[in-house]
């Protein structure tokens, strides 16, 4: 099994699966008011609440409590909502790493992955909310159309705004929404303490290089706009040890030659491995560090040579929210820590 289970319904035709959600949502849907954490009892915070009023990406929205049926296809928000108890009845399953315990309940229906969703299972789901973005985003107005009742929350990092502060908003309206406004403020809080720690330990001037395995290949993710380190180095003042022109936020990095990362000489080397979220399981697969050390090039490079190299956790790729950040800055203030 790889990291991104695909659990396709196989022969099982679309209009079945329907008809089997429709029934377990019949006998569930109790069970999912008062275990979700958007019962009557908590959402909001007030036991008497009948709507809880939020902000999202698209203007204000006025949500119905108690929530019977939750469904959720945004990668960043699976972790906070299976931590939070959440109660899915749909879900982009597929999308999730098997570190999401979602991916252990089978009562969950499995709407697909990005390329192949099954979006006709919303409708038997009869959502009264749906978390929607990241891959999802463009299936947005296809979602609003199938289950128009809904309220399809849209909370991605917004290209205006600074990232951290959309990673914390979107804690903070989920809070809201679930009720669970404490638990929110602490998640929040741990991310700022981590931010602090790097801040406080990174030597202005030392030079920063980000990479993206995959394939067994090095990509560069470019200061900015590279896939999951772009914001970064806007973040921590890192000094970018290379910039290229037109640099993408393509999910295996911009295609830089060894030789070039080599010269450029990073002090800190900042790395991602993708195929470690989706195809670890795969025999050809090469985790990020043998990549690294395998790259006759990079020997000399004062990263590698000194071991300033940070790992961002191995289910990134698929699992890019807050908490994942603050593990990450966690890891790397506790390396620069180290070489004060």
């Amino acid at each position: 099994m790889t990291a991104i289970t695909r659990r396709r319904l196989g022969a099982v035709s679309a209009a079945g699966a329907i008809g089997l959600l429709a029934a377990a949502c019949g006998s569930e849907g109790s069970e999912s008011a008062a275990t979700s954490g958007a019962g009557a009892s908590d959402a909001g915070g007030d036991a008497a609440a009948s709507s809880v009023t939020i902000e999202d990406n698209d203007g204000e929205k006025t949500i119905a409590l108690p929530l019977a049926s939750v469904v959720a296809t945004d990668n960043r928000t699976f972790q906070t909502l299976f931590d939070w108890d959440v109660k899915l009845s749909a879900a982009a399953v597929s999308l999730m790493p098997e570190t999401i315990g979602y991916t252990k309940d089978d009562s969950i229906v499995d709407l697909g992955n990005h390329r192949e969703p099954n979006l006709e299972l919303l409708v038997a789901a009869q959502p009264d909310l749906v978390v929607n973005g990241q891959r999802f985003t463009q299936f947005q107005e296809d979602i609003e159309k199938l289950v128009p009742e809904a309220t399809v929350l849209s909370l991605d990092p917004r290209d205006d705004q600074p990232f951290a502060d959309e990673l914390k908003r979107q804690i903070t309206v989920l809070g809201q929404v679930f009720g669970k406004e404490a638990e929110a403020e602490a998640l929040n809080g741990d991310f700022d303490a981590a931010i602090e720690r790097v801040t406080a330990a990174y030597t202005p001037g030392e030079k920063v290089m980000a990479v993206i395995t995959s394939g067994g290949e090095i990509g560069y993710s470019a200061p900015g706009n590279g896939r999951t380190f772009g914001p970064l180095f806007e973040l921590f003042g890192f000094t970018p040890a290379l910039e290229v022109p037109e640099s993408s936020d393509d999910h295996q990095g911009d295609d830089v030659s060894v030789e070039a990362i080599a010269q450029s000489n990073p002090d800190w080397l900042l790395v991602m491995d993708r195929d470690a979220a989706v195809a670890a399981d795969e025999p050809d697969y090469k985790p990020a560090q043998s990549v690294l050390e395998s790259s006759a090039a990079l020997t000399s490079v004062t990263a590698v040579a000194e071991g300033n190299i940070v790992y961002m956790p191995a289910d990134t790729y698929t699992n890019e929210g807050i908490q994942t950040y603050t593990t990450f800055f966690t890891a790397l203030a506790e390396a620069l820590e180290a070489k004060k």
